[in-house]
């Protein structure tokens, strides 16, 4: 299967589906969601730096989730306005926690997985 920004756009919205439905079911932890975004970002940064070896991609996946975790350190009033509407938690979350470092490292390393996996199984045909 070549690599193409249709590839990346469907697991980019694959994934998004899969989150929230994550966080809309109980039974499911938390830090699903976590590592479902971080798998989110990584497909966005395959899908905008296509030619980009794959190293590139993960660090970059990696600092912009880290970035936006450390993010939430910074508590002015304007962001934290925006982080308790719907969209802004989604996005910039509301709480530094270090286990999500964990879960995006984790989420990042599974789409590099399903990725090889789209790859492999769709060339063998």
């Amino acid at each position: 299967m070549p690599k193409t920004r249709i590839t990346y756009f469907i697991l980019t919205i694959a994934t998004i589906i899969f989150g929230l439905l994550s966080r809309h079911f109980k039974f499911i932890p938390l830090f699903i969601g976590d590592i479902l975004w971080a798998a989110m970002v990584y497909f966005i940064m395959r899908f905008l730096f296509i030619s980009k070896p794959l190293m590139f991609t993960v660090v970059a996946a990696l600092a912009f989730c880290f970035a936006i975790e450390f993010s939430q350190l910074y508590k002015a009033p304007w962001i934290n306005d925006l982080r308790h509407t719907w969209f802004g938690r989604l996005v910039l979350g509301e709480g530094f926690l270090w286990s999500d470092l964990l879960c995006y490292v984790i989420g990042v390393g599974i789409g590099v997985m399903v990725e090889r996996w789209l790859h492999r199984n769709v060339n063998v045909s």
